[in-house]
């Protein structure tokens, strides 16, 4: 028991280690000029990140408010796109992935829509009406999606369903795991 327990804080690490340092999900590498954005194509990676479909747009500081730190990412570039990771996990060990929800206010559709997949299956659809916001007003949201892991590493991916430039805007991706019903942070 004890040895899974140790393997588990291996694993897991400190919140630093899992959500900050490996994990990117403040989307703040590689750094964008002020005001602008950068398109990244499928295959490109984005710190731990990697652009699994189609691309997206890096928005560096004061393209419009980020969630957390500076920069954010739209997951439509040229068009609908994905990103995907993957990270360590424990057989039977219940994770939670927290982040940051909006939308790119600057075009159609109103309504951004998208997917996470967790493991190649979709585990949530999120959508975000962008109506009345700005890129100063940005209005994210909160979301959350808990699994339960079946092997010693699992893959994340959140993509875009709406067609054209402006999608969801994604930022502060956390991941957690959770003993029983508690999660530690």
């Amino acid at each position: 028991m004890v040895g899974a327990l140790a393997a588990l804080a291996t694993v897991t690490g400190a919140p630093a280690d899992a959500t900050t340092v490996r994990f990117n999900g403040g989307f703040e590498t590689p750094a964008v000029g002020p005001g602008s954005f950068r398109t990244f194509a499928a295959g490109r990676a984005i710190g731990a990140w990697t652009v699994g479909g189609g691309s997206v747009d890096l928005a560096g500081r004061g393209f419009w408010q980020a969630a957390e730190g500076v920069q954010a990412l739209d997951l439509n570039g040229s068009g609908p796109g994905a990103i995907t990771q993957t990270f360590g996990t424990l057989p039977l060990v219940k994770y939670e992935i927290a982040y940051r929800l909006a939308g790119d206010p600057g075009g159609e559709p109103a309504v951004k829509s998208g997917v996470v997949r967790i493991g190649g299956e979709p585990a949530q659809d999120f959508s975000f009406d962008v109506t009345g916001r700005s890129s100063t007003d940005m209005g994210y949201v909160r979301k959350k999606v808990t699994f339960i892991a079946t092997g010693l590493s699992t893959t994340v991916e959140f993509l875009s369903t709406v067609p054209g430039h402006h999608g969801p805007v994604i930022d502060d991706i956390t991941v957690k795991s959770c003993l029983a019903i508690i999660c530690h942070i």
